[in-house]
Formats: C-alpha cells, structure tokens, sequence
C-alpha cells in the first residue's frame, strides 16, 4: 500500500461506529440509550440498550480490534444465561445481522 506523503491515517474510533449504530436504530424505529459506566453500574454493561416492540437488546461496540474485557465477557454471559439478547458490534452490519436473527427465531 502506497502512503501519501502528509496524509494522516485515518483512525477507527469506536465512538464514532457507536453513533452511526446509535443513529441508524433510531432511524429503524428502536428507542436507543448509551451507558455511562459508573459508580454503582454492573461492571461491563454492554455501550447500548434498545427496545422495540418489547425487544431489548444490548449492544456492545468494537472497533475492528477491540476485545471483550473480562467483565465485559461475564455480563454477556449473565445476560444471554437470563434469556437476554446481546451482540457485539463493529458496524452496523453486525447489528441488522443480529435484529434478522432475533426476528427469525420469533417466527
């Protein structure tokens, strides 16, 4: 791959992936909230919830590289154990992918 001479790499950002999912669940429909992790807050709660339709679902956002952290991993498995739905994210093909198999399994 050739580099420009002055050009900058352009840098992933997991905030800017979990404003695009964010956005485009609005669009679909979806109530959609961020989790601000704080004192008090089950440690690796998932970045976004949405509910449609009485639906919720837990949305974990990643860039390409991101890993789960170990707390991150022990709430997925608490939440999918109770029957919860939760997907971790790096764009917002993870997310239709997730949303049609959720409807799939409601037919």
């Amino acid at each position: 791959m050739k580099r420009i001479p002055g050009a900058r790499a352009v840098r992933e950002r997991e905030s800017d992936i979990q404003r695009a999912i964010r956005d485009y669940l609005r669009l679909m429909g979806w109530f959609v909230w961020h989790n601000l992790q704080s004192l008090g807050s089950y440690r690796g709660l998932a970045d976004l919830t949405a509910v449609k339709d009485g639906t919720v679902l837990f949305i974990e956002v990643k860039t390409s590289r991101g890993r789960l952290t170990q707390h991150q991993e022990r709430f997925k498995d608490h939440l999918t154990r109770a029957g919860g739905h939760y997907v971790v994210a790096r764009s917002i093909d993870d997310v239709e992918e997730a949303i049609k198999q959720l409807e799939e399994a409601e037919r």
